[in-house]
């Protein structure tokens, strides 16, 4: 059983206990060659990995990618949930570069921005990333690259190398790029192995989650790797709950990563899924209802967890351990230590920001190429998440976001990039982007929009620009036209206002 005490990294009594040299690429691989590391759903039937095997690929990739690709230098990599994705990140490791996770719902405006952002000249993908991809960067089709030829060496890496940047959207400018090193996956083994009742062997895991985020790619995949833990890849076009179902019934899945927008979905349509061992769940709290709910549903009492892009898996429950509190998203995992400080940076009992000390494993290096947003993140010892909580005894309640970041369908969406591709639009002057509360997504993308003189524009016409442009998931579900915005002296959008707004719109 892999008892957080046993965790590698993991120090007993608390604390990392992380060595000099350290290559995530090595952690993932360095089990067995004929152990089972992944069940390849992707197609009609189901298809085995082998731990040998996807090191196979994952060099075939590095050798490619060794002609053209330093240490330092940034990769994409936008794949789906596949062995190939998987290879290529540990490619893309081993040979000490930086990979740059990219989602295939992004439009060619959001590619480009992250793409630009990171310095990204190659991008390993498939045929279907390629045509996303355009003139973007130098497309790589990672399974057309050969596998034979032998064994790469691990770049001499330490924990604080870069490895890889993750991009996260904020509520002004750009999405920044948070940057992290290999330490990174061990930040993570923790709360991953506690919000799964402490995985052991006989379990697997599968998240209807993109690999393309980092609840993905490092609540999932990769420490189910660095574990021994066979990892289910499976593609959803589309989300259903007769889908999940059936892919945790074809895969033996014994441990799921649900979103909160996923298992409403599941509730509503009533869907049941017996002979799970553990469930876990992130990005908002899901109240007593939906444990309820999840109680008869699984059989078993949904683990939440909490944390960033930034830093993340810093807080969870865990059933197994103590009872769960509806309301609270657990308690700090070990290896981390959270607090809720005021003003100032002093720790407090009453509501106050949600913090983390600078030592955790999973905290970024740093925003890549933004030292002043690196600084505000920062208060003193302290990276503020942005979230609000208080403590109910060793509990943490989360109370909100203190931010203007949507929160929807477990995509956390920034205003700011989708006010600025509304405003390419020939026919808008002004635009404030929201969070209108929204029962089934949290919350959905509201848009109030201000035309230009004598200029004319329907709300399916900006739907359609933003789709066109940005991915899929973030366009404004509802566009209301306005004669003018609440702005401040300075002329920026009062989006408090506008949040009020949105939120006196909804029918009670």
């Amino acid at each position: 059983m892999l008892h957080a005490e046993r965790i590698p990294g993991l120090r007993s009594g608390g604390g990392w206990d992380i060595p000099d040299r350290l290559n995530m690429a090595q952690q993932c691989l360095n089990h067995p060659g004929d152990q089972v590391a992944l069940i390849d759903l992707t197609g009609s039937g189901q298809r085995l990995i082998t731990f040998g095997q996807l090191a196979q690929m994952a060099d075939g990739i590095a050798r490619a990618l060794l002609a053209r690709v330093w240490p330092g230098d940034r990769v994409g990599v936008l794949l789906s949930q596949s062995p190939w994705c998987a290879a290529a990140h540990l490619a893309i490791w081993k040979i000490g570069a930086i990979s740059v996770p990219l989602f295939k719902l992004f439009k060619q405006d959001a590619l480009r921005s992250r793409a630009g952002d990171a310095g990204v000249q190659i991008v390993l993908t498939d045929a279907e990333g390629a045509d996303l991809l355009g003139d973007l960067a130098e497309p790589l089709i990672a399974s057309e690259i050969g596998v034979t030829g032998p064994a790469l060496p691990y770049a001499a890496t330490g924990p604080e190398d870069p490895a890889v940047l993750i991009y996260t959207s904020g509520t002004t400018g750009s999405p920044k790029g948070a940057l992290h090193g290999h330490r990174v996956l061990t930040g993570h083994l923790p709360g991953v192995s506690i919000s799964h009742s402490h995985l052991r062997e006989g379990d697997c895991l599968w998240t209807p989650a993109d690999w393309a985020w980092i609840g993905g790619l490092f609540d999932v995949l990769m420490p189910g790797l660095a574990l021994g833990i066979p990892v289910v890849a499976a593609r959803l076009e589309k989300f259903t709950p007769e889908a999940c179902a059936e892919i945790i019934a074809r895969g033996g899945v014994r441990n799921v990563f649900f979103p909160p927008t996923a298992l409403r979905m599941l509730k509503a349509a009533d869907q049941a899924i017996p002979g799970l061992r553990s469930v876990a769940s992130g990005g908002e709290p899901l109240g007593a209802e939906m444990l309820a709910w999840g109680q008869g549903a699984f059989g078993l009492t949904i683990n939440e967890f909490y944390g960033q892009t930034e830093c993340n898996m810093v807080v969870s429950s865990c059933a197994e351990d103590f009872p769960v509190q509806p309301g609270c998203i657990g308690k700090p995992v070990p290896g981390h230590e959270v607090a809720v400080i005021d003003d100032v940076g002093n720790p407090t009992s009453e509501e106050g920001d949600v913090a983390i000390r600078r030592g955790s494993a999973s905290m970024l290096l740093e925003y890549w190429n933004n030292p002043q947003a690196t600084a505000e993140k920062f208060r003193g010892d302290w990276l503020i998440t942005g979230d609000r909580g208080v403590w109910e005894g060793d509990y943490l309640r989360f109370v909100g976001r203190d931010d203007d970041v949507i929160t929807s369908a477990g995509y956390r969406i920034g205003p700011a990039e989708i006010e600025d591709c509304l405003l390419t639009h020939p026919a808008v002057a002004t635009v404030g982007v929201v969070g209108k509360p929204d029962p089934l997504r949290t919350e959905i993308v509201k848009a109030y929009v201000v035309l230009k003189p004598e200029a004319q524009a329907t709300g399916a016409e900006l739907q359609d620009w933003v789709k066109d442009r940005l991915a899929h998931y973030s366009y404004p579900r509802e566009v209301t036209f306005l004669e003018e915005l609440p702005m401040t002296v300075t002329g920026k959008v009062i989006r408090k206002e506008l949040k009020a707004r949105a939120a006196g719109e909804v029918i009670k």
